[in-house]
């Protein structure tokens, strides 16, 4: 769960796990509450060494990824928009305006899937 305090748009985000995120929890060293040994704050560190590892071979940013999983969820998954909206914490499209206020629904099983089926399409990548 994401708290208030660390997303853009101030609202709390519940992110379901897939297998494979959890598989790779569980297999970490841990330090009291915290993966890693961490809090996790600043992803330019690992951002640099991975680009370091492409030697070049592309411009991209952090938010690509999110950009990627969206589109991919889209195209290959037929995942939906409106749960594709919830994965990502978007509160526009279907909860936009009046939509907004009468629909407050989690996604929370659909979610699931999504990332589940996400993680399963990468994992065929390697």
């Amino acid at each position: 769960m994401l708290p208030p305090d660390r997303v853009k748009n101030g609202r709390q985000h519940e992110i379901p796990m897939s297998n494979h995120v959890r598989a790779m929890l569980e297999r970490q060293p841990r330090n009291g509450e915290w993966v890693w040994g961490c809090k996790w704050t600043n992803w330019s560190g690992p951002k640099a060494v991975l680009d370091k590892r492409l030697n070049g071979m592309a411009d991209w940013t952090l938010h690509d990824l999110r950009r990627s999983a969206a589109t991919m969820m889209a195209d290959r998954l037929d995942v939906l928009p409106h749960v594709i909206e919830a994965v990502l914490n978007h509160h526009s499209g279907h909860r936009a305006g009046v939509a907004g206020i009468y629909q407050r629904a989690k996604y929370q099983d659909q979610m699931k899937a999504a990332l589940q089926a996400w993680a399963d399409y990468v994992d065929k990548l390697r």
